[in-house]
């Protein structure tokens, strides 16, 4: 088991880091060029800029059983078709029992906002969220 980040905007990744450490797994983050990332205790992959760029690198490195954490719910869909687990920044983890309607919810937004719609964004990020993150991933990773 490997841990792979979707690191470009990820609030999470020193968490992750510091917990896949802790379980002694090799923890790898991506990121395109406008996002380059160091962090002690983690092997970091930079991509060339471009949509979806980190995705299809994240996703043509996982091998079944890896851990991928993203917000991306796309992404989520396409780890888990490669036999990979994955969770959210909020210690959500994507299944076959969710993914389709977050996938759904998304596509939805999406056509309000090519509408010309507008959607409340997300609130600011709360130490709770952290927390929610910090125990889903530790049991997801076999720490608890």
């Amino acid at each position: 088991m490997r841990i792979l980040i979707d690191a470009d905007g990820c609030p999470v990744v020193n968490q992750a880091i510091r917990l896949g450490n802790r379980a002694g797994l090799e923890v790898i983050l991506l990121c395109d060029t406008s996002h380059v990332f160091q962090r002690e205790g983690a092997r970091t992959i930079t991509v060339s800029k471009g949509a979806d760029s980190v995705d299809f690198a994240l996703v043509n490195l996982l091998e079944p059983g890896d851990v991928a954490v993203t917000q991306d719910y796309g992404l989520a869909a396409m780890c888990l078709a490669r036999g990979a687990r994955a969770i959210s920044q909020d210690g959500l983890e994507y299944g076959d029992e969710n993914i389709s309607a977050l996938l759904l919810a998304r596509h939805t937004a999406k056509k309000i906002r090519n509408a010309g719609g507008r959607l409340k964004g997300s609130p600011k990020r709360a130490p709770k969220q952290d927390q929610a993150f910090e125990e889903a991933f530790a049991r997801l990773i076999g720490l608890k």
